[in-house]
């Protein structure tokens, strides 16, 4: 049997403002036609499916397309709800689509009911909330040790009557390897699952953490199909191609635009030949020039025009100076005051008459108001 692992596909994602959908879409077609050439069987999407909980239409409407097209092209489709998503939302449908072939489990006690593809048995353990299944399950403990450790006592016990099993679970194992895009499940400052957890089945598909990983031969991240961070930078996007018994392979996705970071002082960057394969990079800057340049960004993006965020970290700066006095002062000569600190120098004639009018401009507002 082969299966297509995936996860964390964060559909309506932006990447500091900018719209992450073409390349979502472009990643559905890069999936739909692995599964046509590579005769898979299941598709196992292992949550965060949406990038919110209430997603955006034109997400919604991709998913519905990539369901469809999957199915279409011979895949069955097991899928788990993440922290990102709504339970009850991603349920919508679920029992229509089981008769369809797509598998949605989004529901905690819904962990131990098996998917059967020819008896080889998926088991989707949604994100658990340990709070929500404390009660219920009668928990030692609220974590997610705790919740994971009973819903897989339950998956285990079934799992011992088929020829095989496959669990696709989102948390976070001991172990892995964070970036900055997944959001913090920690409870009580815990937020890890021991690998051991996960014993005793063929297969374990893992989302939540957005780079690949192998925790083991049979435990892996798929990682996300696209950078949602700068700290992302080198990762290698896509998916796991398993054959269960044999082994897995990873399968590259399109990367629609790569990621990078530049760090050095203005003129440098705009003028060396070193940094020209950036030109088509989204990028974090940052500059490192004793002064802050003037309009930095707009210079930046005339040669490297996808830059989306930009910091300073100046060589050599100054020592911080004394605290100046704020109170009783006009506005404009703090506003001025701050320029001078920030920048190494006055502001600009032109400047200085931008922020007045600004100034006078939100004074005349807050007394209309």
């Amino acid at each position: 049997m082969r299966i297509l692992h995936t996860s964390d596909w964060h559909l309506g994602r932006s990447f500091h403002r900018e719209s992450l959908l073409g390349a979502q879409a472009a990643f559905v077609d890069h999936l739909v036609e692995t599964v046509r050439a590579e005769r898979v069987d299941v598709v196992a999407v292992a949550g965060d499916v949406y990038d919110r909980a209430l997603p955006p239409v034109d997400a919604v409407a991709l998913l519905d397309e990539a369901l469809g097209r999957l199915r279409g092209a011979g895949a069955r489709v097991v899928l788990i709800s993440g922290n990102h998503d709504s339970a009850l939302r991603l349920r919508f449908g679920s029992a229509l689509f089981e008769s369809a072939g797509v598998h949605v489990r989004t529901a905690p006690d819904q962990s131990w009911e098996p998917v059967l593809v020819d008896d080889v048995a998926f088991y989707g353990i949604p994100y658990l909330e340990p709070e929500l299944v404390r009660a219920a399950w009668e928990l030692p403990d609220r974590s997610h040790t705790a919740a994971i450790s009973y819903a897989m006592t339950r998956i285990r016990a079934d799992a011992a009557r088929h020829r095989a099993s496959v669990v696709l679970s989102h948390c976070f194992v001991t172990g892995g390897q964070a970036s900055d895009s997944e959001r913090d499940i920690s409870v009580g400052g815990v937020a890890h699952v021991p690998l051991q957890a996960f014993d005793g089945v063929d297969y374990v598909a893992l989302g939540h953490l957005h780079g690949r990983q192998r925790m083991s031969e049979t435990v892996r991240y798929s990682g996300s199909p696209l950078a949602y961070s700068f700290s992302e930078v080198g990762h290698l996007k896509g998916s796991w191609l398993v054959t269960l018994g044999e082994g897995a392979e990873f399968v590259p996705a399109p990367v629609p635009r790569p990621v990078g970071r530049l760090r050095g002082e203005l003129e440098s960057l705009l003028t060396l030949p070193d940094y020209a394969a950036y030109e088509n990079h989204w990028l974090q800057v940052v500059l490192t020039d004793a002064v802050r340049p003037k309009s930095a960004m707009d210079r930046l993006r005339a040669r490297f025009p996808h830059t989306l965020a930009l910091s300073f970290d100046p060589v050599g700066a100054a020592p911080a100076a004394q605290p100046v006095r704020l109170s009783g002062r006009p506005e404009a000569e703090v506003a001025l005051d701050f320029v001078r600190e920030v920048r190494g120098e006055p502001a600009a004639p032109e400047e200085e008459d931008l922020l007045r009018q600004a100034i006078e401009a939100s004074r005349v507002k807050e007394t209309m108001a």
